[in-house]
């Protein structure tokens, strides 16, 4: 039995953020989660449609995995990655890493956690791992699912070979933080530039603020093609809200990053990309709602509104990234900041 001491249980909002701060506070480098969310790039949007979906999914933030390690990159912390095909090659990192007193995280198929509320597959959830015994993995997961919590090691096995979609076989990491610790406001230029220049240039209409203008025009589609409207719209609606995928999560968390960098950095386009997202966010609530009520009702009427308001929410994070990709031009410490006082 290994389970390590002194590990920080808290969960968070979103999975990766949630792993990303048990990873980083058990080496000292405590941040909020808006701020490991925009540090790492993780805003984004995608409108993804396969055969067999009930309804497309709306996806509010890049790939998982990918903040991981734009995180990695933009504060210089050593990332290091184990996939592989084998599960007993596989369970061998984990519990080597936990051995010798590190945490891990593992990205896995919710669906098998005996503790997960959701029984729906999806391979891109990722949870940090800090302790086993013969019979059970003890993890530490979002707010949402409990925080601290434990599945069994059978349970574990079967989700973390998934395949498909979004997922990687078998794959744990570690991360660490260099002697120095890195100071964040270093990083926010070029983390909310390259966000915003990813958001404003998407390589296909189903991304960025082309893929919100797409849903729109779209979602009037979705009482005729799912099989049973009065289940897969709520479920799609509570899915963007209480997990993000397409809704105000997200939205709610790049504000907040906003805010966090606005108090180290002077610059009026922080102040209008804070703005704007503060209103796109309350705006992604109120398509969310829509979406359920259409479900719940029958009525097209709610769709059609959500869609209009899916196009003028295009419009405004548009607005708001094309005033964040200038950033660089003239941003400075704010007077009196701890920045200031160093760069003086």
């Amino acid at each position: 039995m290994t389970v390590l001491a002194g590990i920080d249980t808290r969960g968070m909002r979103h999975c990766e953020t949630t792993t990303l701060g048990v990873l980083l506070r058990r080496q000292g480098l405590d941040l909020s989660e808006p701020m490991l969310f925009g540090l790492g790039r993780g805003l984004s949007f995608v409108y993804w449609d396969a055969k067999g979906m009930d309804v497309p999914f709306l996806g509010g933030r890049v790939r998982p995995f990918e903040l991981t390690r734009n995180l990695a990159a933009t504060l210089g912390l050593e990332l290091a990655v184990h996939e592989t095909t084998s599960a007993r090659k596989g369970w061998a990192q984990v519990a080597a890493a936990i051995d010798s007193g590190h945490p891990v995280g593992l990205q896995l198929d919710s669906y098998h956690l005996e503790y997960f509320r959701s029984k729906v597959h999806f391979g891109g959830h990722v949870v940090a791992m800090y302790g086993y015994d013969d019979r059970r993995a003890y993890l530490v997961d979002t707010e949402q699912q409990g925080g601290a919590v434990s599945t069994g090691l059978a349970a574990l096995a079967r989700a973390r070979p998934a395949r498909g979609p979004m997922t990687a076989r078998h794959r744990s990491f570690t991360v660490t933080v260099p002697e120095a610790l890195p100071s964040p406001r270093d990083g926010i230029v070029p983390a909310i530039t390259a966000c915003a220049a990813a958001f404003l240039d998407p390589p296909i209409a189903n991304l960025g603020h082309r893929g919100i203008e797409k849903a729109g025009r779209l979602l009037g589609s979705w009482l005729d093609r799912a099989g049973d409207p009065g289940r897969h719209l709520p479920q799609a609606a509570r899915m963007m809200e209480e997990a993000g995928t397409g809704g105000a999560l997200f939205r709610n968390f790049y504000r907040d990053f906003l805010a966090e960098c606005a108090e180290m950095l002077d610059s009026r386009h922080l102040r209008t990309g804070h703005r704007l997202y503060a209103e796109a966010a309350t705006g992604w609530t109120r398509v969310a709602a829509l979406i359920a009520k259409a479900g719940e009702s029958d009525d097209r009427r709610c769709l059609a509104q959500a869609g209009e308001l899916l196009g003028e929410l295009s419009r405004i994070e548009h607005e708001a990234m094309r005033a964040l990709s200038l950033l660089g031009g003239e941003s400075s410490p704010r007077p009196g900041s701890a920045a200031a006082a160093s760069a003086g």
